[in-house]
């Protein structure tokens, strides 16, 4: 699946490369660390930043969320390995319920999932208040002023 990128917004990480494997550290059995993303062309006007990491492989109706970030500056550039500084972002629930980021844990056997990185340039804060990942996607309706995504792959084979 091709990363997409609407605008100048760009978004990598030097963790693992575009369509290829998350490391192990990064997924829920090997310790739930958030990988390094980095980021560039941020559209002028932009307010703040969102970031989403979703899971549409996974074996629910709308597949599995594992991090829901806003509040981002939209002058920072890139997060290192572990995420955001808690007092820099606002973490909404991943599908478990915890504010956090989960890292990948698709069930053994079922082949590689692909884990989107959507990252947003939006136009209107978001506030302070944690938002669920359809709740920032109701918000964000209509504010996007540019948006770029990420694809990278895991698999648990045993």
């Amino acid at each position: 699946m091709p990363d997409l990128n609407l605008g100048d917004l760009r978004i990598e990480s030097p963790t693992f490369p575009a369509g290829g494997a998350i490391p192990d550290r990064c997924s829920s059995p090997g310790g739930d660390t958030a990988p390094a993303l980095r980021w560039s062309g941020v559209p002028d006007g932009t307010v703040e930043l969102a970031l989403v990491v979703h899971d549409p492989d996974a074996p629910l109706v709308d597949g599995f969320t594992h991090w829901v970030v806003h509040g981002i500056d939209p002058g920072t550039t890139e997060v290192g390995e572990g995420g955001f500084p808690d007092d820099a972002v606002v973490t909404g629930p991943n599908q478990t319920g915890d504010a956090a980021y989960m890292g990948p844990a698709p069930p053994p056997g079922h082949g590689p999932h692909h884990y989107f990185f959507h990252l947003y340039a939006l136009d209107v804060p978001l506030g302070d208040e944690p938002l669920s990942r359809d709740e920032l996607q109701e918000r964000i309706e209509g504010h996007v002023l540019a948006q770029a995504r990420l694809v990278g792959t895991f698999e648990q084979t045993g």
